[in-house]
């Protein structure tokens, strides 16, 4: 699994482009991936023949797993060679059984040096094998069965440290047939299952040879546990009634587990979810919806807002705006002189364009504007292209730049460097018609900003001779949505102070010429 930007921990398969059996060139797409960044197709690091795909489609794994072996045409694939060997390296090799303190460490890497140590195995297993090591990389896959210590209670003599040929093989080991759930579970259903403290024996796996996949837990969460109480584990040895009495732990996903039949009868409520019209989410309403949720509870949240008077800039837009549709194709619109006011702005107030880590205890003061820019996919999602090196840009570049990742974005053709990496967020609901919007943050950046719709209003101006008037204006709003854990009101207020005054002092001429 690629590291599809700098935040991305897991992906999605959503399609093998070849089966097992097919033959591949190199840079030809093999998958399908979605994270919670962008759907994007993956290309082959190498030619040669698909041997074995080892994650099904559907399901989730984290960073740096393993997803297929290539090979040359002909070729055994690893898993075949593995398991001819495995009596041999059984007999051979008895003191590397991998024990249950393997397996979890193996699954969910502990921090220092356990997981630099992990980390540095499950690279090794899937880096392309030297000459010398081409018979020993199947190894690195095999299917080696769980020893009887791994059902043993815990007064069971400790086994040996195991090497780092054993964490691999227990990393990427399928089951055999006299246990299988322990080995089908992948770093994120581990995770999972023990958030929920779930008891694997009662999990039904659907994936390829009885994999338990996300979805399965999932959908076990929704239904709820059974009625009948916990059932008896293989480890659960020791004849005293405690683990029994105790409950299935309750997850709490749904009134649906726990009906109340007086009040909504169960007909009443199935015939109530045929006609409400349910449909599935789609893929990017669902990374959206996660992300969101976990921007809102990363960042503290803090909302700032001011009042521009954009008259000096309505008067050059109705100046240049015929030319300018000739010359580039194009509207010009607002958007692009609220982005070069903000890009000096951000140099004023280099905090606002920062990244922020808490757990690290640090943050990243970013030496280039990386601007995104929030579109909307119509009514169908919304990403966030970046212009990158924004504040090389003047105004014109910057009104380009604005239209290629918009059309980008919306066409499909937006990469994952397109998508990822801005430092600093501008969504530009105003043509809606909004008047104010508090939108949230684009973690890690620490502010984005919202350009509200632009009106003419009365107000009140003050003239050369110093009199005040009441003159007709174009009026509109910014909204600054700011981390307050980055930095304090007062920078806010300056930074929009610093956009407003840019905006209605600048010689927007000279910017066009």
């Amino acid at each position: 699994m690629p590291q599809l930007g700098e935040t991305v921990t897991e992906g999605t398969i959503l399609r093998w482009a070849k089966q097992v059996g097919d033959t591949i060139a190199e840079d030809e797409v093999l998958v399908e991936i979605s994270t919670d960044k962008v759907d994007t197709e993956v290309p082959s690091p190498a030619a040669g023949t698909v041997l074995e795909i080892l994650v099904n489609e559907g399901d989730t794994v984290e960073v740096g797993t393993a997803l297929a072996v290539i090979g040359e045409a002909g070729e055994e694939s690893p898993s075949a060679d593995a398991a001819e060997s495995e009596p041999a390296a059984a007999e051979s090799k008895p003191e590397e059984e991998s024990s249950p303190e393997t397996d979890e460490a193996t699954a969910e890497p502990m921090a220092g040096q356990e997981a630099e140590e992990t980390s540095a195995t499950v690279e090794e297993a899937v880096a392309e094998p030297t000459e010398d090591e081409d018979k020993g990389a199947a190894a690195d896959f095999a299917q080696e069965p769980a020893p009887e210590s791994a059902l043993a209670p815990e007064s069971a003599p400790a086994r040996p440290a195991p090497t780092q040929e054993a964490e691999v093989e227990a990393f990427f080991a399928e089951p055999d047939e006299t246990e299988k759930k322990p080995h089908l579970l992948s770093p994120v259903v581990r995770r999972l299952i023990r958030e929920n403290e779930l008891d694997v024996s009662q999990l039904s796996g659907t994936g390829e040879g009885g994999r338990i996949t996300r979805k399965d837990v999932e959908a076990f969460l929704e239904s709820g546990p059974p009625a009948t109480g916990v059932p008896e584990t293989a480890t659960e040895a020791k004849p005293e009634p405690a683990p029994a009495a105790e409950p299935q732990p309750i997850v709490e996903p749904a009134p649906v587990a726990e009906p109340a039949p007086a009040a909504t009868p169960a007909p009443a409520a199935a015939a109530a979810t045929s006609d409400s019209g349910e449909v599935e989410l789609p893929r990017i309403r669902i990374r959206t919806a996660e992300n969101m949720v976990k921007a809102k509870q990363t960042a503290a949240h803090v909302w700032t807002s001011v009042e521009v008077d954009f008259e000096r800039v309505e008067r050059v837009r109705q100046t240049h705006k015929e030319q300018f549709k000739i010359e580039e194709g194009f509207s010009l619109t607002y958007l692009p002189f609220i982005a070069r006011a903000v890009i000096d702005a951000l140099r004023e107030y280099p905090v606002v364009n920062s990244s922020f880590f808490l757990e690290e205890k640090k943050a990243v003061f970013h030496k280039n504007v990386d601007l995104g820019i929030a579109v909307d996919l119509n009514q169908g999602g919304l990403v966030v292209p970046r212009i990158r090196d924004a504040d090389a840009l003047r105004l014109v570049g910057i009104a380009r730049s604005i239209k290629e990742v918009a059309d980008k974005a919306r066409n499909g053709q937006a990469g994952v460097d397109d998508l990822t990496g801005s430092t600093f967020t501008i969504t530009n609901p105003g043509p809606f018609g909004s008047y104010l919007s508090v939108p949230i943050i684009n973690v890690p950046n620490v502010a984005i900003l919202s350009t509200e719709t632009i009106t003419k209003r009365a107000t009140v101006v003050t003239a050369a001779d110093g009199q005040d008037m009441i003159a007709i204006r174009h009026i509109g709003y910014l909204g600054l949505t700011w981390d307050h854990r980055a930095f304090d009101g007062s920078t806010a207020v300056l930074f929009l102070q610093r956009i407003k005054q840019n905006l209605e002092t600048w010689d927007w001429d000279q910017e066009l010429a």
